[in-house]
């Protein structure tokens, strides 16, 4: 059987990651190209706690906007809400994913989302493995000498691995 997909010889892929947060959202920019990852980018934006929530997105929304401008993701990935303890964080992050995912649709870019137990499977093979496990899978796969810090640049980096390796297998499953 002829696979119509060559992982080779295609073109490269550029992702936007996303770790949404209020007082911290990370991002990275992740280019494969075939079997090989590289990181073009990976930080973080960060929001005076001091200051209205209102000015707090729109910080984050002018910062993602100038990373789209300056690196030029094809795709977007975002880490899903996840239920947290204290529901006026749950409120706060969720004002964050929304901020975040109108820069990107502002931007034509398609969103994937993912679980943090999605994104850890992906990364490290298992789901519930830990920030530590995480950081060092995403330093190996990308070649890096040192774990991207913090952890929620990190963690943006997994995100965006995730949805390569996802995005990858259910395109060429999907098209045998």
């Amino acid at each position: 059987m002829h696979d119509t997909f060559n992982h080779a010889h295609a073109e490269p892929r550029v992702v936007l990651g996303i770790d949404p947060g209020i007082a911290i959202v990370g991002y990275a920019v992740i280019i494969a190209q075939g079997n090989t990852l590289k990181m073009q980018i990976c930080d973080v934006i960060t929001t005076p706690a001091g200051i209205p929530l209102a000015q707090r997105l729109q910080i984050i929304y002018t910062c993602l906007g100038e990373v789209i401008k300056a690196h030029h993701p094809q795709e977007a990935a975002m880490e899903e809400l996840f239920f947290a303890k204290n529901a006026r964080t749950a409120m706060t992050v969720g004002h964050a994913r929304g901020v975040a995912m109108l820069a990107l649709a502002n931007h034509d870019l398609a969103i994937a989302e993912y679980t943090p137990k999605q994104v850890k499977l992906a990364v490290t093979g298992y789901g519930a493995a830990g920030k530590e496990q995480v950081g060092e899978m995403v330093r190996i796969l990308l070649g890096l000498t040192s774990i991207p810090k913090p952890d929620d640049a990190a963690d943006a980096a997994a995100i965006a691995i995730c949805h390569l390796n996802t995005a990858q297998y259910t395109y060429h499953f999907s098209n045998l």
